[in-house]
């Protein structure tokens, strides 16, 4: 009786431990957003990002907190905050998705892949759904996701002003870089 109980512990344990390795993780994910308007050109990135990628399912989540995103110009950080994104309203953007094709991913073999994304994006309090082609390279116990997309500002009830509308284009290109990690638990 006790070896069974023994066993059954060892075996919930192994469970445990090779479902938490399919799991990869970071809290220093990088994104960054670009604008080219006919009089500006507007690049900020923030270097704080949470994402948690699960292998198995290909369940693949951001955590982007607004108030990381640091610009060349501190005026325009503040205008971003305070008037546009209104960080103090909506503190945190979200990418709640999956890889599409994760069965074609073999996270056991080093090399890169491709990877299609799709998923809900929240900014600004909108959610939408989005889908893009990104890459994921396998090195040995990490993992390296990056991704380049569009979004539109009005389709997250972001508004640019008349006045500055020459300066910030409605149309903003998104890069996404993380370095994860197996998530030991």
């Amino acid at each position: 009786m006790i070896k069974k109980i023994l066993l059954s512990g060892i075996m919930i344990g192994l469970t445990y431990c090779s479902f938490a390795q399919e799991k990869f993780y970071t809290k220093t994910g990088k994104i960054s957003f670009y604008s080219k308007a006919p009089m500006e050109e507007i690049e900020a990135v923030n270097n704080t990002v949470t994402a948690v990628l699960d292998t198995k399912s290909g369940g693949f989540q951001f955590l982007v907190k607004m108030n990381g995103f640091a610009f060349e110009k501190a005026l325009m950080q503040d205008h971003f905050h305070e008037n546009y994104v209104e960080s103090d309203k909506y503190p945190k953007a979200e990418f709640k998705g999956s890889i599409v094709n994760n069965a074609d991913i073999n996270y056991k073999k080093e090399g890169v892949y491709n990877a299609k994304v799709k998923g809900l994006l929240t900014i600004h309090g909108v959610t939408k759904e989005i889908e893009t082609i990104g890459t994921i390279k396998v090195e040995g116990n990490k993992l390296k996701a990056e991704s380049v997309f569009n979004i539109l500002l009005s389709d997250y009830d972001v508004k640019i002003p008349t006045v500055v509308g020459e300066k910030i284009s409605n149309n903003i290109k998104i890069t996404t870089n993380t370095n994860l990690e197996k998530l030991n638990g």
